[in-house]
């Protein structure tokens, strides 16, 4: 991994944590970190014409992305660790990730049949394109 990817990362990930602290917002610090690295790789996508990772993060990203397995532990471990919170709340807790996850099938749902049903203009260079 590139020490100066990392440190794009961590960084966005400290302002993201900075944000949180100083306007309270209920979301964690590495989401709205991770939001803005998004909002970065964006910007630099629109202005270079590029949507491809720039060639600085792109061995990082395939590094992090190789060992993700390893991400998910500490969240295993939580979980572990506030075994008698969720034998108390299961019920929900069921009812919580069920109800969102009807939700999110409803909602992709309805957002591909709006999207099928929308006609399409195809642009002159893209004629006869199967995507």
């Amino acid at each position: 991994m590139m020490p100066s990817a990392m440190l794009i990362l961590v960084g966005c990930q400290l302002v993201g944590e900075l944000l949180r602290n100083a306007f309270q917002f209920p979301i964690p610090g590495p989401v709205i970190g991770m939001f803005l690295l998004a909002v970065i790789l964006g910007i630099r996508a629109n202005r270079t014409g590029n949507d491809r990772a720039p060639p600085l993060l792109k061995p990082t990203a395939e590094g992090l992305i190789a060992n993700m397995g390893l991400l998910f532990v500490p969240a295993g471990v939580g979980i572990v660790a506030e075994a008698g919170v969720i034998r108390r709340e299961w019920l929900p807790i069921v009812v919580a990730v069920a109800g969102s996850t009807i939700l999110s099938l409803l909602v992709t749902a309805l957002v591909m049949h709006w999207t099928l049903r929308t006609p399409h203009t195809s642009s002159p260079d893209h004629q006869g394109d199967a995507s």
